[in-house]
């Protein structure tokens, strides 16, 4: 069986970053492809900032760690699986320029497969993820004092 695979905590995204993705994220999810070309054009690192936010969701449902039971065979599978699926997303997401909307397409698969209960919206998940992650973003980069 392999060793304990636990990542590394996830380096919290800036709140401007937080706020680019998940307006881009809400455009793609309501059709508006021509807001979330602007978007994208606007932000190129948007594909990256895509893999940030399903990174943050994958890594803690798949990742080996002591939130369970001992782990088994089936835990580190889905570890190296949640893994593999982050990676190919990344590698996809630097391959060409153009690839935010089906990146953003893929997110909000994922996050509808994932995290959206029956008797829930899409979009009101989207705004669950985006406020966790504004916060903590708000927390690991706090505003300058001002005099």
């Amino acid at each position: 069986m392999p060793e304990n695979t636990t990542a590394l905590p996830l380096v919290p995204m800036t709140p401007q970053a937080v706020m680019d993705v998940f307006d881009h994220l809400r455009a793609v999810s309501v059709d508006d492809t021509e807001f979330a070309d602007e978007l994208a054009a606007a932000e190129p690192q948007m594909p990256e900032l895509i893999v940030d936010v399903v990174e943050r969701i994958v890594v803690p449902v798949t990742t080996v760690g002591e939130r369970g039971p001992e782990p088994c065979d089936e835990s580190f599978a889905l570890d190296a699986l949640g893994s593999a699926f982050v990676t190919t997303l990344r590698t996809w997401a630097t391959a060409r320029p153009d690839t935010a909307e089906p990146l953003a397409r893929t997110a909000l698969h994922l996050t509808t497969r994932l995290l959206v209960q029956d008797d829930e919206e899409l979009a009101n998940v989207l705004e669950h993820l985006n406020a966790v992650a504004l916060h903590q973003a708000i927390q690991a980069h706090p505003a300058p004092a001002t005099r």
